[in-house]
């Protein structure tokens, strides 16, 4: 017995070790905890393998007294080689039906990672420069209780990839 419970304790350290590292991460903190429109961090990071294929994520860190179950925000992305800025409003869903916050909580601060389906508007299908800026879209200005923002984009593979 001692020795089933040694190999799924090294079991689930080898599978842990596995999980997927960030190509690219960053988190901003946002001023005074609370994102005004005029507060729109920016992400900038250079893809070099245009055959690969990369998934966005956005973090977003807040409290337990965020007052709303979503976010509604905008995303500017600038690829390489171009000078049009594509424009995405997003949904972030931050709570179930029920109100229950969707992502880890340690205290009263949550923090989510959500995928990014941005369909066929953005590919990361050019090597070069990248640039996504986020700015809030909610009705309410400061919006409350947001601490930290962030990009996360990771590889996952070469060739065909269906998500």
């Amino acid at each position: 017995m001692h020795r089933l419970s040694l190999l799924v304790v090294l079991l689930c350290c080898l599978l842990g070790s596995c999980l997927p590292s960030p190509y690219y991460q960053k988190q901003e903190p946002i001023p005074q905890n609370q994102w005004n429109y005029n507060f729109n961090p920016v992400f900038k990071f250079d893809i070099t393998d245009s055959a690969a294929h990369y998934r966005p994520y956005f973090i977003i860190q807040h409290t337990q007294a965020y007052p709303y179950s979503n976010l509604w925000m905008w995303m500017y992305i600038k690829t390489p080689g171009s000078n049009n800025i594509k424009k995405e409003r997003v949904n972030i869903v931050l709570a179930d039906a029920a109100g229950k916050w969707k992502g880890r909580g340690m205290g009263a601060i949550y923090e989510e990672r959500i995928y990014l389906d941005l369909g066929d508007s953005v590919r990361f299908d050019r090597n070069g420069s990248y640039e996504i800026k986020l700015q809030q879209d909610m009705r309410v200005n400061p919006l409350p209780e947001i601490l930290h923002v962030g990009m996360r984009i990771e590889m996952v593979g070469t060739g065909y990839f269906k998500h």
